[in-house]
């Protein structure tokens, strides 16, 4: 029977309680619960709730439940109990008997529960956080092997003006960076402790919150009891943070699907993140990036999924609540394998540098300085941007391109150009006159790669 059997007559339906149970989720948190249960069982004793003797012995007994789980010698079974919470008491009151019973003195599975979660939450966003540094060193490493690649920067998937490729590897570690900060904030979000909240309303026995908050590496106690058992924002923000990050992992392996394609060829992915086909001999296809691209969905409906079962709930404590947890497991493990497969794919990956450089002579990219060029000489700017499209229009006309012009091409459209505007239709020249801050010439590039490093 189950530990909250007293009241009831007889026992659920096979069916109810496979389908009432959380513990083929939630036996993950076995080492958060465990914790907890020390938490509070230690304070209970100093509180004088509880002998110190039965103390020791939840102890003990719990670290004897803890090394057999991990060891395979434990398993629980859903038929015999619902959640972890009450699986590892039963556990431990067959282990020391009446001390375990004592355990759940002054504490509800409300407060239990939301604890657990914190805990987990709270360790998995550091995880991330870790893992999401270790793909910023890819892309920093390969921003700095190929620091001085050029190659087209695309506006609508068209030619627009030429970049640094350097450059282009930084705006994901920028993107990378602020995701680090939502997961940092995810975690704080959840480093508040529900243990003593009871299952809604606090308790009549002297708890000390602050001594298990301490204990357990909290900031501090949840204020309000009821939101303390109610509260599941911080699992909104760990999984918001984590499909902000899938969407920015499922931009850059789309770059890399259509960059690693015979018709951009600018890089070459490793075998070991490749795979072929079962019909084409020939094909070496980018799977691993696809699937990320496309594991972005799952992670965007787990957050979904949860803010509907958040909407309208009342307080305190209902059993939708049960729902909070797979998802948000769902979300960490995604983005965890996939910062670890986007970081092994970046740094095996070879950089086509001739391919890049290629690209970057088409599709008229000095135009945009050959317009800032007449600007420089006073030609209002919206004037310019019309003389250099005529030059584009009669590049067109001629299949060639603006540095394939004559000079009396470009005075034929205005007086004011020179002999010095071949200097303009230099792609290197084009790059390296982005000097803001923030641009892509190579000065620029490489204070945002110092910055990006000391960030680290």
């Amino acid at each position: 029977m189950a530990l909250w059997s007293g009241r009831f007559t007889e026992g659920a339906d096979a069916f109810t309680q496979r389908f009432g149970a959380s513990l083929p989720v939630d036996q993950r948190l076995y080492a958060e619960d465990i914790a907890g249960s020390i938490a509070h069982a230690t304070m209970l004793a100093a509180q004088g709730i509880i002998a110190t003797a039965d103390a020791e012995a939840i102890t003990e007994g719990l670290q004897g439940i803890l090394t057999d789980i991990e060891s395979g010698a434990l398993v629980f079974d859903v038929m015999e109990s619902e959640d972890i919470h009450m699986a590892i008491e039963a556990e431990l009151t067959r282990r020391v008997g009446d001390a375990g019973a004592r355990l759940h003195t002054g504490r509800s599975r409300n407060d239990q529960v939301a604890t657990d979660t914190r805990l987990y939450a709270k360790r998995r966003a550091g995880e991330l956080m870790a893992a999401n540094v270790a793909l910023r060193e890819a892309l920093i490493a390969q921003a700095e092997a190929n620091f001085d690649v050029i190659l087209p920067g695309y506006t609508h998937l068209q030619h627009a003006q030429p970049v640094l490729f350097s450059h282009h590897m930084l705006a994901y570690v920028q993107m990378l960076a602020r995701d680090w900060g939502r997961l940092a904030a995810a975690r704080n979000a959840a480093d508040a402790c529900p243990l003593g909240a009871a299952a809604l309303a606090g308790t009549t026995y002297p708890l000390d919150r602050f001594t298990t908050a301490e204990a357990l590496g909290f900031d501090h106690p949840i204020p309000n009891s009821l939101d303390a058992v109610s509260d599941r924002d911080f699992l909104l923000d760990l999984i918001y943070a984590c499909s902000v990050s899938c969407l920015h992992l499922s931009r850059l392996c789309e770059e890399i699907v259509l960059w690693s394609s015979a018709e951009f060829g600018f890089i070459t992915l490793s075998d070991a993140y490749s795979t072929g086909s079962s019909i084409m001999p020939q094909k070496k296809n980018p799977d691993f990036a696809e699937l990320i691209r496309g594991k972005s969905g799952r992670v965007v409906g787990d957050l979904v999924s949860l803010m509907m079962t958040l909407k309208s709930l009342p307080l305190a404590y209902n059993k939708d609540l049960q729902e909070d947890k797979e998802g948000a497991m769902d979300a960490a493990d995604t983005l965890k394998d996939c910062y670890t497969c986007a970081a092994g794919m970046i740094a095996t990956m070879t950089v086509n540098a001739d391919a890049m450089a290629a690209q970057a002579k088409k599709g008229y990219l000095a135009a945009t300085d050959v317009a800032d060029y007449l600007a420089k000489k006073g030609l209002p700017f919206r004037r310019a941007h019309e003389v250099v499209g005529h030059l584009v229009l009669l590049c067109d006309q001629r299949g060639c391109d603006l540095e394939d012009l004559t000079l009396d091409d470009f005075k034929a459209e205005s007086d004011l150009f020179e002999s010095d505007i071949v200097e303009c239709l230099n792609l290197p020249a084009i790059v390296a006159a982005r000097t803001t801050f923030g641009g892509t010439a190579p000065a620029a590039v490489r204070a945002q790669l110092d910055a990006a490093k000391a960030q680290l």
